[in-house]
């Protein structure tokens, strides 16, 4: 008889975990708290299918080849030239096709190494210069959630600055239909392999009787398995999403290289996500310390402005969000993603999500700490596939 492996947590994480234990050979069970999968992974429901905040994946990551290999992203849509010539960027307070050559010319430095113990601004600004040093501050406020990315450490930073800024063909892929797509090919791709799903299962304690991945926040999984350190450093932003009819005026993306804000039209790479003649616009910036939420939607209203020309004679449908605590984790000078929470806990558990000891950017980190948990689950049940 198979060993049983409990898995709580039905998000992306959870997920991964699910069919990675299951292709092993073990019985697997998930419980997920919410009567629907997908945690932050979730899209609005139709007739404008939005992300939990801007969503993309990159076809550069091992854990995109992953989902690739077992048809869990298809189909998907890449870039067009037509839609990246529709891209620009905010500096100086006004959009422009391309960034500041300052910025530029420090990106083609893609052999540089960052150390990891010293700050980015400081860093960067010796390297190359204050100005390239806000821009790229600017580039990856998307990415890392943060009004000061200049204070983290200088490889977490560097880092993300060179993978959205890759000079091959952009590696951004949009999955027809949006994230949720993605979450039900998961979902019933687990169910196929035998996994049991559980919905509308809260569990409080820990089962004893099988290996468990606790494939949840850090603050849930902190209240669940009564360990306090279980705390890392995160982003705070607000987002805006918005319908609109149609114009071809508006962007395709915006990067805000002045106050780290992002603008996306998801509607134009993928027209599933807006009824005909409209649009999906998904906008982020990230708040600065002590910031409201409405003066955060001030600003990021005024990108918009210049984004999405007459977007509020235009708009049919709005949702307004903050995300806090819930954007992945952010490496301060002198920490590394090797010294976030580790992923075994000792004990038969182990941990997944994009805040604990594993690689990548954003859900990368989740996938990634995934199929470590899972390998390392199948080793304590005897599976000879995860040897």
């Amino acid at each position: 008889m198979r060993r049983e492996i409990t898995i709580i947590g039905g998000g992306l994480a959870g997920l991964t975990a699910a069919i990675a234990c299951a292709e092993g050979g073990a019985a697997v069970i998930l419980h997920e708290a919410h009567r629907v999968l997908g945690g932050r992974a979730r899209s609005s429901a139709a007739p404008y299918i939005a992300n939990d905040g801007p969503h993309v994946f990159y076809s550069d990551g091992e854990p995109w080849r992953w989902m690739a290999a077992r048809g869990l992203v298809q189909p998907f849509r890449k870039p067009t030239l037509g839609e990246i010539a529709r891209a620009r960027f905010r500096y100086g307070g006004r959009l422009a096709l391309t960034p500041p050559w300052s910025l530029v010319s420090a990106l083609t430095k893609r052999k540089l190494v960052a150390p990891v113990d010293r700050d980015f601004r400081s860093w960067a600004t010796e390297r190359f210069g204050e100005e390239a040093m806000r821009a790229a501050c600017g580039l990856v406020g998307v990415i890392t959630f943060d009004a000061d990315p200049g204070r983290l450490s200088a490889a977490f930073v560097w880092e993300r600055a060179l993978r959205a800024s890759a000079p091959q063909y952009p590696a951004p892929r949009y999955v027809v239909g949006g994230w949720q797509k993605v979450i039900d090919r998961m979902a019933g791709h687990a169910r196929g392999l035998g996994v049991r799903i559980e919905t509308g299962a809260r569990v409080d304690r820990l089962p004893e009787d099988t290996p468990v991945i606790v494939a949840t926040s850090l603050e849930a999984a902190r209240t669940l398995l009564g360990d306090e350190s279980l705390r890392w450093e995160s982003g705070r932003a607000v987002l805006l999403d918005l319908g609109l009819t149609r114009s071809s005026k508006d962007v395709f993306f915006a990067s805000d290289l002045d106050e780290g804000g992002f603008v996306e039209q998801y509607g134009l790479a993928d027209r599933t996500l807006a009824p005909a003649g409209h649009t999906l616009a998904q906008l982020e910036l990230p708040l600065r310390a002590g910031e409201t939420k409405a003066q955060g939607l001030a600003r990021l209203e005024r990108l918009a402005d210049l984004s999405l020309p007459g977007w509020r004679e235009r708009a049919t449908w709005r949702r307004e969000a903050v995300a806090n605590g819930r954007s992945g984790a952010l490496d301060l000078p002198g920490l590394s993603w090797r010294d976030r929470p580790a992923i075994d806990r000792g004990d038969g558990v182990w941990l997944a999500g994009d805040a604990v000891a594993a690689p990548g950017m954003l859900s990368e980190v989740s996938t990634h700490s995934a199929l470590s948990a899972a390998r390392a689950a199948l080793r304590a049940v005897g599976s000879p596939v995860a040897a």
